[in-house]
């Protein structure tokens, strides 16, 4: 461990210190359950240390859902379609679970962080460049409503399976696969209707 002259020990990497133990706890016991105190002590600083980087709670959950929205944005980037999205943003909440139950929690978070916004728009334009792909969805309200559609039927199936409501209807097959199924019963379903 490296240490400093006086003998107490100096963290080198300490903001990541403090995510990764945040989100270990967040993943096992939810975002109610963390303490800057703890994570300072399972990162082996002193108690005050991770306010440097954090301020306090909320901006370290900021800072996680800034960093969900940045992985989330690099997950759906350059997907080949809308489903192919959705597969990807199912496959981000399943390896990403901790993030996941952050990002979509407003209350949690500082709103007005810069990083946290720009993550979040990013993320939000790749999840529309699937929509515009879609012909069939147009311009203006169409398009947004769309846009609605394909986000809730991915945030909702992802959350379903985080929360093991879908353990028995999914049983041992694989989600992404599933959610394919899923994906094109609904939009088979929507193009025979309008025949």
């Amino acid at each position: 461990m490296p240490t400093t002259k006086s003998g107490s020990y100096h963290h080198g990497d300490l903001r990541h210190a403090v995510l990764t133990a945040a989100l270990d706890v967040i993943a096992t016991e939810g975002p109610g359950a963390l303490s800057l105190r703890d994570l300072a002590r399972r990162a082996g600083v002193s108690h005050a240390a991770p306010a440097h980087h954090f301020k306090d709670r909320t901006g370290l959950l900021t800072a996680i859902a800034a960093e969900g929205y940045e992985l989330l944005a690099d997950a759906l980037a350059d997907a080949a379609d809308l489903r192919e999205r959705g597969v990807r943003y199912v496959r981000f909440g399943i390896e990403h679970p901790a993030h996941f139950q952050v990002m979509f929690q407003p209350d949690l978070l500082r709103g007005d962080d810069a990083a946290l916004l720009a993550a979040r728009a990013r993320a939000g334009a790749e999840l529309r460049t699937g929509v515009a792909e879609v012909p069939a969805t147009g311009r203006g309200e169409n398009a947004r409503l769309a846009g609605i559609a394909a986000w809730s039927l991915a945030h909702g199936f992802a959350t379903l399976l985080l929360s093991e409501n879908l353990r028995e209807p999914v049983g041992g097959r694989d989600p992404e696969e599933v959610f394919r199924t899923l994906a094109e019963l609904l939009f088979s379903g929507s193009r025979a209707s309008r025949k």
